[in-house]
C-alpha cells in the first residue's frame, strides 16, 4: 500500500468511530437517526372575497446528521413561496413543535386537503 495518499490507506481500515446502528459492528438497535412515522400535512386557507388563496405544508423528515428537521412552505397556491426549517435532537420535540404550527394554521383558517387537493 506505498504509494497510496493518507486518506485512502485511512478509509480501508474497518475501524469503528462511533457507536450507531449506522456502523456496522453496532448493537445500538435505534432505527439508524430515522424518524418512524410519517408526519406531513397539507393545507389551504382560500377565501374568494378577500382574494386569499394561500398553502402551507408541513413534514418531519430525518437529517443526515442524525438530527429530527420540521420542514415548512408555504406561499400563494401556484407561486413559489417560502421555506423554513427547524432542527430537533429528538423526534418528540419535533412532532410536538410540528402539532403546535398544525394548531396555530387550523385557528387562522388553514384547511387540510387529502392528496387529490380537490
Amino acid at each position: 500500500m506505498a504509494g497510496l495518499p493518507s486518506i485512502i490507506l485511512m478509509n480501508r481500515f474497518g475501524r469503528i468511530d462511533s457507536n450507531l446502528s449506522l456502523d456496522a459492528q453496532s448493537k445500538a438497535g435505534d432505527p439508524a437517526g430515522m424518524t418512524t412515522q410519517l408526519y406531513q400535512l397539507y393545507c389551504q386557507r382560500i377565501d374568494e372575497t378577500q382574494n386569499v388563496a394561500r398553502y402551507y405544508t408541513l413534514s418531519i423528515q430525518p437529517t443526515l446528521f442524525g438530527e429530527i428537521a420540521v420542514m415548512r412552505s408555504w406561499g400563494r397556491i401556484g407561486k413559489a413561496g417560502g421555506e423554513k426549517s427547524e432542527l430537533f435532537s429528538s423526534e418528540e420535540q419535533a412532532i410536538s413543535h410540528f402539532l403546535d404550527i398544525a394548531r396555530r394554521k387550523r385557528r387562522r383558517g388553514y384547511v387540510p386537503r387529502g392528496a387529490s387537493r380537490a
